[in-house]
């Protein structure tokens, strides 16, 4: 598996387990245990998850006394949307195009009923 920032990410967000856990966390932090009671998993497996995020640079864990809150850190969401900010250009073009194409079709004179 590549260690490169962007590749961890897309990584983390391939599974739809730890994208609902991020949504989770954009609504402030929480601890493990809440982040947990949606799924039907174990604790250790919600943590497995958790591990791949924290890796990734998607969320920070910390410690209060007992208390083990997790944040969400949307620094690398940023970069995968940069990133595909390239290829919104491209599709935005390619349909630019595509548009045209059909303009003229319609606007090609019909013969026989047929266009």
């Amino acid at each position: 598996m590549s260690s490169d920032p962007l590749s961890l990410t897309l990584s983390a967000l391939a599974d739809p387990t730890r994208r609902a856990i991020l949504a989770r966390l954009s609504l402030g932090e929480t601890s493990v245990t809440e982040l947990a009671q949606p799924f039907a998993m174990s604790l250790p497996a919600v943590s497995k998850h958790l591990k791949v995020l924290e890796r990734a640079g998607l969320i920070t864990r910390g410690r209060e006394a007992q208390w083990r809150p997790c944040r969400l850190d949307p620094g690398p969401l940023r970069e995968v949307s940069e990133w595909l900010e390239h290829y919104s250009r491209f599709w935005d073009q390619s349909l630019g195009r595509l548009e045209e194409v059909l303009r003229e079709i319609q606007a090609a004179p019909v013969e026989d009923g047929q266009p």
